[in-house]
């Protein structure tokens, strides 16, 4: 499928080509010769942009649609012969033989959340550059801020607006930065009330809240990209949905492995790696699970980060499936933490989250990805 042009290939009960069209026009074109055709029928096609809402317009037409994983499709993307009428054709015998990898369809209510999500995160990026352009133009007039609160408070703002002595060039460069950055701020506020407004309605975030150091923004995106937590048959593979697994490579004796798949959102790969950060700040069992990892060596603290928030996201799915809230346990440094860890969780929600619930993500901008260090857009205490 494109935005243009789609091919379709049609097999009949025994697996034989009878029908190959290619469409010309958008996915309402396409919504429109599929009824065309006579049923019953199953549909297949790969996820792209757009994905959803052909799934919601193409179910009443066929007893089954099936939306592909493309990059799970080997068949398709290692060819080295590829075109649409060819991929067409392997989509279809893959449906025809019942192996075609699927990906989950949420509703629309949970793609238009995730979309928010998404838009924040790539508004908060734009924030980023936008504070980086800044110290950049005062760094390159051999300036440094002096305001005790910080570039970025009222009073930073301030200074930065009177600062004197600059060329016409920079002085409309640093004019329209700050405006820009003042824009976007405001568009943060309102897309963090919309989201609020949206987790309001969801009793799992403020489940999730109740763990140390995860905050609103975290929880929102865990719950709106697992959406249907049933749909794991065991809370361990959340960590690979996530990508926060290592890559693998192994055979017989051998077993090498590299470094995390990075697959699935990396918006929240990146929130849960900030989580982490937080959440061993705040708890003795996260701290713990964080030592045991590192072992006393500082270089391998990224590494327990990454670690500490697969563990966090798989609670979240026990926490999710059972609807108990998070418990504080002792701290645990064994290496047998898989059962604690798995239910850390004991104390059924009822009320408000506990005081020391991180219920808030820090506004704090950053540069760096999503193992940065624990200030990094980081989550703080409301």
């Amino acid at each position: 499928m494109h935005a243009r042009q789609t091919t379709l290939e049609m097999l009949n009960d025994r697996g034989q080509t009878v029908k190959r069209q290619t469409i010309r026009g958008g996915l309402d074109k396409v919504v429109e010769e599929v009824a065309k055709l006579p049923g019953p029928l199953s549909i297949a096609y790969e996820a792209s942009c757009g994905y959803g809402y052909l799934h919601d317009r193409l179910a009443p037409l066929a007893k089954r649609v099936v939306v592909g994983h493309p990059a799970q499709m080997r068949l398709i993307f290692k060819s080295k012969r590829k075109n649409d009428r060819i991929d067409g054709g392997k989509i279809a015998k893959l449906l025809y033989l019942d192996v075609m990898p699927q990906v989950h369809v949420p509703g629309v209510d949970v793609r238009q959340w995730r979309g928010l999500i998404e838009f924040r995160a790539a508004t908060l990026n734009r924030r980023v550059a936008l504070k980086n352009q800044v110290r950049a133009l005062l760094r390159g007039l051999g300036l440094a801020a002096s305001v005790p609160r910080g570039l970025w408070s009222k009073k930073g703002i301030v200074w930065l607006k009177d600062l004197s002595g600059l060329g016409e060039t920079e002085a409309l460069r640093r004019d329209m930065l700050i405006d820009e950055l003042s824009e976007v701020n405001r568009r943060i506020k309102l897309l963090e009330q919309a989201l609020a407004k949206i987790a309001a309605a969801h009793p799992a975030v403020r489940l999730l809240m109740t763990i140390p150091g995860v905050g609103i923004r975290t929880a929102e995106a865990v719950v709106a990209y697992v959406d249907d937590v049933n749909r794991f048959g065991k809370m361990t593979q959340l960590g690979t949905y996530f990508g926060l697994v290592p890559c693998q490579d192994s055979s017989a004796a051998v077993n090498r492995l590299g470094h995390i798949t990075k697959e699935g959102p990396a918006t929240v790969r990146k929130l849960l790696c900030e989580a982490a950060w937080q959440a061993r700040r705040r708890s003795r069992r996260v701290s713990g699970w964080f030592e045991r990892i590192t072992g006393g060596d500082t270089d391998r603290r990224k590494i327990a980060a990454v670690a500490v928030a697969r563990k966090l996201v798989v609670v979240m799915g026990h926490m999710l499936r059972s609807g108990e809230a998070w418990r504080e346990g002792p701290a645990s440094t064994s290496s047998s933490t898989n059962t604690s860890m798995r239910t850390g969780c004991a104390r059924r929600l009822r009320g408000s989250p506990p005081e020391d619930t991180v219920t808030g993500n820090d506004r704090r901008s950053s540069v760096a990805g999503a193992v940065a260090g624990p200030t990094v857009n980081g989550e703080r205490r409301r």
